[in-house]
C-alpha cells in the first residue's frame, strides 16, 4: 500500500528540472551552479518533508538563494564600537570602495602606461602615505601590521635581542602574543622593566653589540593605571640602538578626540627610527602593516625576501591611495561628530520606529574606539533602546539571509537593545530603521 508520504515524495521534482526554471537559470549565471543546486536541495527536502508543496519548490529555492556568491553578510555597526575587529575593522570610504572596484579588473600596477615599461609597485599609494606622514623619511606597506612587525625582526634582529619592556608584552588578539611572535624571527627578547614600572635605565642596562634594536609597544588594548612608569621614545633614542615603533592603532597625526593615543608623526619626531601601524584602524583603510622611517631602514625591508610574501594585493594598494587621497573615511568622521547631531539622529529613529507601533526610543550612549586603540576612553554618543527580543532577528532573520536587509548588530543592556549610532553613518539611518521594522514583523 502506497501512503501519501510515498506520493508526496514521487511528485517533488528532479532536481534538473528545477534548475531549468528560467529564474534558477539566471541565478546559475550569477551564482555559480553549485549554489543554486544547493539552494534547489534544501527546497526539495522541504517538500518531502510536507512543508511545501511539490509545486513550491522551484520558487522556494528561488527565495533561499544567497544575495552573493560568497558568505560574507553586510552589517550595520550598531554595537558603539568604532573599530569592532569581527565586524571587520573599519569601514571603507566611498571614495575606497570606488577604488577598489575600478580594480578588480586588469590595471597597471606594475606598468607605467606612459612608457610602456614596468613600474613600481603602488607607487601613488606610496606616494600618498609619504605625503601623510612627512616626517617619515620613506615608506612601505605590507599585509598587517603583525607583518611589519615581524619583517623588521626578521631583517634587523635574526640571531640578535629585542630589548623591550616586559610591560609591553601583549597579546595582540585571537590567542597571538607578540613575544611569540617575535621570536619564530628567530631573535631573542630581552626583557626589561616590570609589569607597571620600566624606565630607561633599565633598556640601557643591557642595550650592547647583540641588539637589534629596541621595541616600544603601545598597550593599545589595555590600560594599566596607578603606580607606573614608561620611557619615552625620545629618551630610549639616545640610547644608541634603533628604536623601532608599534603605534598599533593606525593614527597618523595628533587627533583632538583622542590627545593620549600616540601617533607616528609625534614618535617619528620624537626620534623613532621605524613606526609601525595598522591601516584598518584609526586611519580607516584596508587591512595593511605601515613601516615608516628612515629612508635606508625602509629600503633595506622593502627588499628583503620576506617581503615578497608579505606584499599587498591590487585591491588593497587601491583601497589603501584612496583612504590617503581622496576624503576623510567613516572612522575619522565618526571621530568629529557632533554628539547633538547623534542624539538628533537617535531621537529621529527613534520617532519613526515609535510610529510604527514599535517599544522605541532615543537613550544617551558611550561608544568606544575598539580595534586595539584608546582604552578606556569613553565617546560621548546616543543610541536607540528597542526590546531585546529583536536583537536575533535583525543579525540572522529572513530578510538579511535573502539580502534584503543587512544585518544589525547592536549591544544588549539591562535587558534592553540599544543600536548606537556612533559607528552608523547618517545615510544609513534609513536603512537602519527599515531593517528594525523588518525584524519587528518577523520577530511577531
Amino acid at each position: 500500500m502506497v501512503t501519501v508520504v510515498d506520493d508526496v515524495r514521487r511528485l517533488v521534482p528532479r532536481t534538473d528540472a528545477v534548475l531549468a526554471d528560467p529564474r534558477l537559470a539566471r541565478a546559475q549565471a550569477r551564482l555559480g551552479r553549485p549554489l543554486v543546486r544547493e539552494a534547489v536541495h534544501r527546497a526539495q527536502q522541504r517538500a518531502r518533508n510536507g512543508e511545501i508543496g511539490p509545486d513550491e519548490v522551484a520558487a522556494a529555492a528561488v527565495t533561499a538563494l544567497p544575495a552573493l556568491a560568497a558568505s560574507l553578510t553586510p552589517v550595520l555597526n550598531a554595537t558603539g564600537v568604532l573599530l569592532h575587529t569581527n565586524l571587520g575593522r573599519a569601514p571603507l570610504s566611498a571614495a575606497a570602495r570606488d577604488a577598489v572596484a575600478a580594480a578588480t579588473g586588469c590595471t597597471d600596477l606594475e606598468f607605467d602606461l606612459a612608457k610602456g615599461t614596468r613600474g613600481r609597485r603602488g607607487a601613488a599609494m606610496l606616494a600618498a602615505l609619504a605625503t601623510a606622514v612627512p616626517d617619515a623619511e620613506a615608506v612601505h606597506v605590507v599585509n598587517n601590521n603583525a607583518a611589519a612587525l615581524v619583517l623588521a625582526a626578521t631583517a634587523l634582529a635574526a640571531g640578535r635581542e629585542i630589548v623591550v619592556s616586559r610591560g609591553e608584552l601583549i597579546e595582540i588578539g585571537d590567542g597571538f602574543r607578540l613575544p611569540e611572535l617575535l621570536a619564530s624571527t628567530g631573535a631573542t627578547i630581552r626583557e626589561v622593566g616590570s609589569t607597571n614600572r620600566t624606565s630607561v635605565a633599565d633598556y640601557a642596562a643591557v642595550i650592547g653589540p647583540g641588539t637589534g634594536f629596541v621595541l616600544k609597544v603601545h598597550p593599545s588594548n589595555f590600560r594599566i593605571d596607578g603606580f607606573t612608569a614608561t620611557a619615552g621614545i625620545g629618551e630610549l633614542a639616545g640610547l644608541g640602538a634603533p628604536v623601532v615603533g608599534d603605534i598599533g592603532s593606525g593614527l597618523l597625526a595628533p587627533h583632538p578626540a583622542l590627545p593620549d593615543e600616540p601617533d607616528a608623526a609625534t614618535w617619528l619626531r620624537a626620534g623613532a627610527a621605524l613606526v609601525t601601524a595598522s591601516g584598518d584602524k584609526l586611519l580607516g583603510g584596508p587591512q595593511a602593516g605601515l613601516l615608516l622611517g628612515r629612508a635606508g631602514l625602509v629600503a633595506m625591508l622593502a627588499r628583503h625576501p620576506l617581503a615578497r610574501a608579505l606584499r599587498v594585493d591590487k585591491l588593497t594598494v587601491a583601497a589603501l591611495e584612496a583612504t590617503l587621497a581622496g576624503p576623510p573615511p567613516p572612522v575619522l568622521q565618526a571621530l568629529s561628530a557632533d554628539h547633538g547631531a547623534l542624539t538628533y539622529r537617535a531621537q529621529r529613529l527613534a520617532g519613526v520606529l515609535a510610529a510604527a507601533g514599535l517599544d522605541a526610543r532615543s537613550v544617551v550612549s558611550r561608544a568606544a574606539v575598539g580595534g586595539g586603540g584608546a582604552p578606556g576612553v569613553a565617546l560621548a554618543s546616543a543610541a536607540v533602546s528597542l526590546p531585546e527580543a529583536l536583537a536575533g532577528p535583525l543579525r540572522r532573520g529572513e530578510q538579511v539571509r535573502a539580502g534584503q536587509h543587512p544585518a544589525v548588530c547592536g549591544r544588549v543592556s539591562d535587558g534592553r537593545l540599544l543600536l548606537d549610532l556612533y559607528a552608523v553613518e547618517p545615510h544609513d539611518d534609513d536603512t537602519l530603521a527599515a531593517a528594525v521594522l523588518a525584524a519587528a514583523d518577523l520577530a511577531g
